[in-house]
């Protein structure tokens, strides 16, 4: 069972009874208050993150490699949406748990991501395999990021 969907409302219900047993009637008001801008800041930022969300295509991702390593377990859907800025591309059929989602980035990699309860459980990268038309970077070979020899030393002060 999720304790969250209880609990939340039992402790705003006690600190309401809290602030009325202190302070009265401004206490509930006071208190009141709190309970309401707490509930517009989490309702700001769930609008924000799904605003930036809106402007990408569905299930895209600039480097699905790159959110593989930033994914963590237990963080919630609406953290990796504003991780992504991209809504995931749903692979289950709706409201079914667990729920799969998935991010493809423009080298035809993709992130699988499994939420229970909205909660992360689980997600595995897929990258696709190499060609026999495009060949492979040898160990030997320079790439074209390479820093030429020297190259630190251009940069150093003179002694």
């Amino acid at each position: 069972m999720n304790y969250g969907k209880v609990f939340v409302p039992i402790a705003g219900l006690l600190l309401l009874a809290g602030a009325y047993r202190a302070y009265g009637w401004s206490g509930v008001a006071f208190a009141g208050g709190a309970i309401v801008m707490f509930l517009l800041m989490h309702f700001n930022r769930t609008m924000q993150v799904l605003k930036r969300a809106a402007d990408r295509p569905v299930g895209s991702v600039a480097s699905a490699v790159m959110l593989n390593a930033k994914l963590k377990p237990k963080v919630n859907l609406l953290h990796v949406i504003a991780m992504t800025r991209a809504l995931g591309e749903q692979r289950t059929p709706k409201d079914t748990q667990p729920e799969v989602f998935r991010w493809t980035d423009n080298g035809g990699s993709w992130v699988d991501a499994t939420f229970v309860n909205g909660k992360l459980t689980e997600w595995t990268l897929v990258r696709p395999q190499a060609t026999d038309e495009e060949p492979a970077q040898t160990a030997d070979a320079p790439s074209a990021d390479a820093v030429k020899p020297g190259a630190a030393d251009a940069l150093r002060p003179p002694v």
